[in-house]
This record gives C-alpha cells, sequence and structure tokens, in this order.
C-alpha cells in the first residue's frame, strides 16, 4: 500500500512554520490555500524573459481536492455524470457509511481470570436520506456478515473483508492497529454498500441496523465441521449411513468439510482432471469466459506493475518534498549567520538573497507535500484493483467449485449405473436371481435418484454462478473505465497544477536575483 508518511520531520516542520514566508500576495502562509484549503491560481507575475517558456494553460485553479465521505472524488464524478459517464446514481448513493469510536470491552467468558480476554466494538453509522442508524459491532461479527455473504452470493464479485491479523496486533501499537483497523472496516463496509446486490442484501441490512447481537447465524468453524464429517465418515464407509450428496449441501462447496468422503471424491475427480487420466463427462465449454479470464489475469500482472512504480512515484514526491525542506531549513540557517556576521552592505544583500531561496524551497517543500497527498488519494485506486481482482479470483473459484462437483456427481452416477449393470448381469446367471445382489441393486438404484436430484440441484447452482460470473464482470469493466478515467483525470490535473505552481515560486526567485544576471553582463 502507498506510504502515507510523506510529511518532514516534527522538528522540521517546526523550524520551517517560524519563517515568516511572504507569498505573491503578501500573506504568510506560502502554501497557495485559501481559508477554505482549496487549491488556488497564484497571482501572476509582471512578464519576464522567463515567461516565454513558462507559461502553460493554468490548471493549479483546477487541482482537484473535493472527496466525498466515502473516498469518492466529487468533482470528477460530477463531471462525468453530466458528460459521457453511466447516468444516475444508484440506490447506494445517498448511503453514507462511517465507522467510529473504538471502544475496549471486556469477553464475557467463563474465565476464573478476570479481564484476561478482551476485544474492540466500533461504531457503524449508516445515513440514507434525513434518517440515521448507529449500531455497534466487534470484529467477530464482520467476519460473520462476510462469510454468509460468500455462502449465499457464490459467483458475485464481493469485496474481501479486512484480515483478521495476530501478528499484526502483537507488533503494533494498540492505538495504531485499532485506528487501522477502523478505516479498513470502513472501506470494507462502504465497498459492500456500493455494490449494487451486495448493497441491497437482508444480511447486510440486519448488520447495519438491528441493535444488539448481529441476528445472522454464525457460520460453524471450520473445525467443528471438520469434526462432524470425520465422525459420519466410518458409517459413510461401512454402509450405515447414506454415501449420496446431500441436496442442502450441493449447493456449497466441498470445502466446508461437513462431508469428508465428498470431499475425498471431489480430490480424487481434481486429480483426474489435473492428471488427463479420463476426460471429465462435463468440462467449460464457455470459450469467452476462459479469454477474458486469461485476460484478466494478465491485466493483473500489468496492473501490479503500475502499483508498484505508482509507490515509487509516492516515495520520489515524499524525499523531493523533505530534501526541499531541508534545503530550505540549511538556508535559514545560513541565512542567519550571514547577517549575524554581515559587516558590509553585500554581505547583508546576500543574505537576503539567500533567504529568498530559503523561502522558496520551504514553499516548494509544502507543495510537493500537498501534491504527494492528492497524488495518494488518485492513485490508490489502482491498489484498490488489485483487492477488485482478488475478489475476482474468489468469484472464479466459486464457478471452478461448482463446475467440480457437478463433475464428481456426473462420474458418481456414471460409476454407479456401471455396479448396477454388474450385478444384473451377475444376478442373471444364478437361477431364480441373487437376493442379496437384487437387494444391493435397489440399494444402488436409490443412490442413483438421490445423486440425480443433487446433480440437478448443482447443475442449476452452477448455472447461476456462472450468470453471476458474467453480469459481475461487465458491470466491473464499466466500473473500471469510469475508475480509471476519473483517476487519470485528477492525477494528470493535480501534476499540471502543482507544476505550475512550483513553477510560480521558482519563477519569482529567478525575477528577485535577475540583478545578477545583470551584473554579469
Amino acid at each position: 500500500m502507498m506510504n502515507q508518511d510523506h510529511v518532514l520531520h516534527a522538528s522540521q516542520d517546526d523550524e520551517m512554520e517560524s519563517l515568516v514566508l511572504h507569498d505573491d500576495n503578501g500573506n504568510g502562509n506560502g502554501n497557495g490555500n485559501d481559508s477554505s484549503g482549496n487549491i488556488q491560481q497564484p497571482s501572476q507575475s509582471p512578464k519576464s524573459p522567463f515567461n516565454s517558456f513558462l507559461d502553460p494553460p493554468s490548471y493549479a485553479e483546477a487541482i482537484f481536492t473535493s472527496f466525498d465521505s466515502n473516498g469518492h472524488d466529487q468533482t470528477l464524478e460530477q463531471s462525468s455524470r453530466s458528460g459521457t459517464g453511466s447516468g444516475s446514481g444508484s440506490e447506494s448513493d445517498c448511503m453514507q457509511i462511517s465507522v467510529s469510536d473504538p471502544q475496549e470491552e471486556q469477553e464475557l467468558t467463563n474465565s476464573l481470570v478476570p479481564g484476561g480476554s478482551s476485544y474492540h466494538t466500533y461504531l457503524i453509522t449508516t445515513r440514507t436520506g434525513k434518517s440515521e442508524v448507529g449500531v455497534r459491532r466487534r470484529f467477530r461479527e464482520v467476519v460473520t456478515l462476510s462469510e454468509r455473504l460468500s455462502e449465499a452470493y457464490r459467483g458475485y464479485v464481493i469485496p474481501v473483508r479486512p484480515e483478521k491479523s495476530s501478528v499484526e496486533r502483537k507488533v503494533m501499537q494498540k492505538e495504531e492497529f485499532v485506528e487501522q483497523r477502523r478505516v479498513a472496516l470502513e472501506k470494507y463496509l462502504r465497498k459492500l454498500v456500493s455494490h449494487p446486490v451486495i448493497g441491497k442484501s437482508e444480511e447486510l441490512r440486519l448488520f447495519l441496523e438491528v441493535q444488539g447481537k448481529l441476528p445472522l447465524m454464525r457460520t460453524t468453524d471450520v473445525a467443528s465441521r471438520m469434526l462432524d464429517g470425520a465422525v459420519k465418515l466410518p458409517r459413510q464407509l461401512f454402509g450405515s449411513e447414506s454415501v449420496a450428496v446431500d441436496l442442502n449441501d450441493v449447493t456449497q462447496p466441498a470445502r466446508s468439510g461437513r462431508d469428508l468422503l465428498r470431499i475425498f471424491k471431489e480430490l480424487k475427480q481434481s486429480v483426474t482432471n489435473d492428471w488427463g487420466a479420463a476426460k471429465p463427462l462435463v468440462v467449460e465449454e464457455d470459450r469467452e469466459f476462459m479469454d477474458k479470464k486469461d485476460k484478466l489475469m494478465e491485466f493483473e500482472q500489468q496492473l501490479s506493475n503500475v502499483s508498484q512504480q505508482a509507490e515509487s512515484l509516492v516515495k520520489f514526491q515524499q524525499d523531493m518534498g523533505e530534501t526541499m525542506g531541508e534545503l530550505g531549513l540549511a538556508f535559514v540557517k545560513l541565512t542567519k549567520f550571514e547577517s549575524e556576521e554581515a559587516e558590509f552592505e553585500s554581505q547583508r544583500v546576500r543574505a537576503a538573497d539567500m533567504r529568498n531561496v530559503a523561502t522558496a524551497a520551504v514553499k516548494a517543500s509544502r507543495l510537493y507535500r500537498e501534491l504527494n497527498t492528492q497524488t495518494i488519494k488518485h492513485l490508490d485506486k489502482l491498489h484498490e484493483y488489485l483487492g477488485t481482482m482478488l475478489a475476482i479470483n474468489n468469484a472464479f473459484s466459486d464457478r471452478s467449485s461448482a463446475l467440480l462437483t457437478v463433475q464428481t456427481l456426473s462420474s458418481e452416477l456414471a460409476s454407479l449405473h456401471s455396479r448396477i449393470e454388474k450385478l444384473e448381469v451377475a444376478a442373471s446367471r444364478i437361477f431364480g436371481g441373487d437376493k442379496t445382489r437384487m437387494r444391493k441393486i435397489e440399494e444402488l438404484k436409490e443412490a442413483v435418484r438421490v445423486t440425480e436430484s443433487a446433480k440437478i440441484c448443482a447443475d442449476r447452482e452452477y448455472e447461476r454462478i456462472k450468470e453471476n460470473n458474467r453480469s459481475e464482470l461487465e458491470r466491473i469493466d464499466k466500473e473500471r473505465q469510469s475508475d480509471f478515467q476519473n483517476m487519470l483525470r485528477g492525477f494528470v490535473v493535480n501534476q499540471a497544477g502543482y507544476a505550475e505552481k512550483m513553477a510560480a515560486v521558482w519563477e519569482k526567485l529567478a525575477e528577485e536575483t535577475s540583478t545578477y544576471s545583470s551584473n554579469n553582463s
């Protein structure tokens, strides 16, 4: 993630803030901002020889700084809507999410050690029009919401929730960790709300609106599911329990762990597919999807490269700001020395000129820091899309998992029919039939009936996930076009605007020191 620690050291800031920096308008702030914090056009200097190459179109007034509470650039979004944008905003455009006021609470357990365990809750405020609802949630409830959404909306590109990192919690200061998690949760919930399907889901509505304990059934943890599957496995292997896939479980991936025999079967099917021992009875036939998937993988690699270069740019601008500030500070000290030791008028003039250089360097330092803040806001969209690519890969995994279930059930049906055929042939060779074999045949036919029903459910789930993938890729393609257009426009205009302001600073300094040029000539 882009480094946002792009300010000078506090001690240097304090020293530079003590300088009386005279800008073009005679005020002392020297940062080119008005009282509202918006970037303003610097006043034009009189014509000079430098103006011949320092007169580009003015971008200083167009610097974009208006980000709304959801982190979107309002100026850019408004222009895209009024121009060639996607049209009217969705219902989620009116919904504002904020996460604030983290509070530490004690875990209610049966532990004999008082205060042995604690956690933090966060105030999640949802504003829709004139209404406002606030609920307190802990991170565990966010995990529950994420799991329920993943189960109920397979195939959708669901934003990835923040990680529950115990390592960061140990190495970071508690306040820093809590604030980092608060920011991450706020971004995550805003992304959920902005999703056209997830944003209208009942699960998210309950999470955001219902007071008290989250009224969503928490998904059983992996260890408990695996234990249940281990208990059931011997009965499945020795025939005391049906080996057919449960209709209620077939719409969920086998890795949920409740049916270890199903996991083994799908693992075997996966190995068979990978090693090409036998062609699966059902394969992915959507060539358009496969081509798009390959292109997205290439896009992800290119996006990662651009994101790394953007981080380098942010680091460079941060270093430039710090170096300029240090240069200005050094000239301030040199000016002080020259002023105190000056005996002749020429020394005092030289000290005044050095003070002007110090002033210009400090102004440039501040402009670089302001530019870096805006650069981070715009180019962080690259980092966000890396997270989107992870969510897309999760949606594709849902598709692959559903296809594997269909393939496994198809193979299972073929195996059951083959066993029935062999038993019928063997039973027909015995006069009067073989009652044991006939009973086994009836059991296998019942297994066929149940497996066929399960395969029908699996087919429907697979087709549903495919359609979800298709609609989500179309949506993301449109959003990416708009997001990247706004990102690039904001980035370019900010670079041009601040370059113009910096040029004005150095041009003014050049005019102030122009006497050296005339003297030398």
